[in-house]
């Protein structure tokens, strides 16, 4: 019998079934969604009216526009900070950091959940690490304080510390205080970390905390008298398990190394604590701590200085900014960097005639080559 007498008139595998009638898999198909951003003019009135009511949204919106580079958003963000200022500086702000692996995320977010149980409202400006390719954060610490997040008293922001010194956003100073007129009534700035110029996190918050781990050799004593030289405090972390011994050792050294270096702020001595995230041990004795200083400062009046010598060093800092602005606004001023550049890489200009040239007041004059 042939294969073609075996397959007439039966069912086989080589059979092909007829299939059934439908569309895709039985969901209706609908036309595609293009969202579009809204060309309409930013109603600043109703924005404030949001952020202070401590509507999260509006709050976001308010960081959104004041992060903005784009020229035209400039003047709104300068007018919804201004309607707001009167509602702000009634929260404390507390700066963080520690080096990479410290746990400064998982801290942050047992301590802030703490805080909001007692019933304090939390802003967590949380500034990661900036990609050199898109600009963006690169960490996403909102992603690994998921249970913080979910916190109606809690509001969390990431920003990329684009290329910033200080591991801080330039615009954190700002978003600060529209998270105060929001009602949060404590600040916490999450800085990148140790190794950029943490000046920046102390001119702009009230107590500067550190997290540390055990176990740092002879190595690290450089870094931590710099750093110890700027925090009020500091928290020796995953102090829980085996570890808690060694973190104890850990906390009475930096007491000792504590008194032989001038404190960060006149009539304070810096101080130091066992803290584990994982059994929350050592979370109230750090906010007694930070309430402690936060007393004593009011007492002899530092507190309101401290807040002052912020305020003038943003005013500065954002001279600066603006000076940076305005020189590459100037037009025909990043065509000529440019091609300088290109001259110097070359090695048709030295880098120190390139920049009087881009400065000097008669591009016409005869060229330095040295």
């Amino acid at each position: 019998m042939s294969s073609q007498d075996n397959v007439r008139g039966k069912e086989t595998a080589l059979n092909i079934a007829e299939g059934v009638t439908s569309s895709h898999d039985g969901m209706r198909r609908t036309g595609r969604k293009v969202f579009r951003k809204s060309s309409g003019p930013l109603d600043i009135g109703a924005l404030t009216a949001g952020i202070s009511s401590g509507d999260r949204l509006s709050l976001a919106k308010g960081i959104t526009l004041l992060e903005s580079t784009a020229a035209k958003d400039r003047p709104a963000g300068q007018e919804l900070l201004l309607s707001l200022l009167p509602k702000t500086g009634r929260s404390v702000r507390v700066g963080i950091t520690g080096v990479p692996g410290a746990g400064k995320s998982t801290f942050i977010e047992a301590f802030g959940l703490m805080l909001t149980e007692a019933g304090h409202r939390v802003a967590v400006l949380a500034v990661d690490p900036s990609s050199t390719v898109s600009g963006g954060s690169i960490l996403g610490d909102k992603t690994r304080m998921e249970l913080l997040a979910r916190e109606p008293k809690a509001f969390i922001r990431p920003s990329p510390s684009a290329g910033t010194l200080g591991g801080v956003h330039r615009k954190t100073r700002e978003t600060m205080l529209l998270c105060e007129a929001a009602g949060y009534d404590v600040i916490l700035v999450e800085t990148v970390g140790v190794g950029q110029s943490e000046t920046a996190v102390r001119e702009m918050t009230d107590f500067f905390l550190m997290l540390a781990l055990t176990g740092a050799g002879d190595e690290l004593q450089g870094m931590k008298k710099g750093i110890m030289e700027l925090v009020d405090g500091v928290l020796v972390h995953k102090a829980d398990g085996g570890n808690e011994r060694l973190a104890k050792k850990t906390v009475r050294d930096y007491r000792q190394l504590a008194h032989f270096l001038q404190p960060a702020t006149p009539g304070w001595t810096t101080q130091a604590l066992a803290v584990s995230s994982i059994e929350k041990t050592g979370l109230a004795e750090t906010w007694a701590m930070i309430e402690s200083f936060r007393d004593q400062m009011q007492s002899a009046g530092y507190w309101t200085q401290r807040r002052q010598e912020q305020t003038r060093s943003w005013f500065h800092s954002m001279i600066e900014d603006q000076l940076i602005h305005s020189f590459y606004e100037t037009p025909g001023r990043k065509e000529l960097v440019a091609a300088l550049e290109a001259r110097v890489l070359a090695d048709e200009l030295t880098v120190a005639g390139a920049v009087k040239r881009v400065f000097s007041e008669d591009e016409g004059a005869p060229e330095e080559n040295s």
